[in-house]
């Protein structure tokens, strides 16, 4: 019976990390992840002039609706 009990104690319990901890190991990842892109990143060559510019910001057309001065 007691060797139930210590087999079901030795599941292991997923460990508790502290916050600080955890933002520094997703710090750590993303910028492992950025820097895999870099190395990737230069496959391209000359293909980063396909990127286009945002679209240019909407008007506030809030006093036409309200009907404001």
């Amino acid at each position: 019976m007691s060797d139930e009990t210590q087999s079901n104690d030795s599941v292991q319990e997923p460990k508790k990390v502290s916050l600080a901890d955890a933002i520094k190991n997703k710090l750590a990842q993303k910028k492992q992840e950025q820097a895999d892109e870099k190395v990737n990143g230069q496959l391209r060559g000359g293909n980063s002039a396909v990127m286009r510019n945002q679209n240019n910001k909407k008007p506030n057309n809030q006093r036409r609706r309200t009907g404001g001065s």
